[in-house]
């Protein structure tokens, strides 16, 4: 699965990632819905950092289309809340 985040690159990761990337997310999730800034700021940097960590980053070259995207790590909890608006599921569905 190919997951970019936005304004870094793109990463493969596996299937068995997204389990725990899908904690990370969930906790973006909750951060935004009570607009806790701090909770949101931790809850992002593992997930960004998860997939860096995880994945295997692809080539500037690479041109194919990404399965997820998700927020770069400055990305504010405002931001992240508009991507959020007409996903129910989070950044990772599943």
């Amino acid at each position: 699965m190919i997951v970019r985040i936005l304004g870094e690159g793109q990463f493969d990761i596996s299937d068995e990632t997204l389990a725990e990337l899908n904690e990370h997310d969930d906790q973006v999730q909750t951060a935004v819905e009570a607009g806790d800034h701090d909770l949101f700021a931790q809850a992002l940097a593992a997930l960004v950092t998860g997939v860096r960590t995880a994945g295997k980053e692809l080539a500037d070259d690479y041109l194919g289309p990404s399965d997820l995207v998700i927020p770069g790590p400055d990305s504010t909890l405002e931001e992240v809340r508009e991507l959020l608006v007409d996903n129910e599921e989070g950044l990772i569905p599943g």
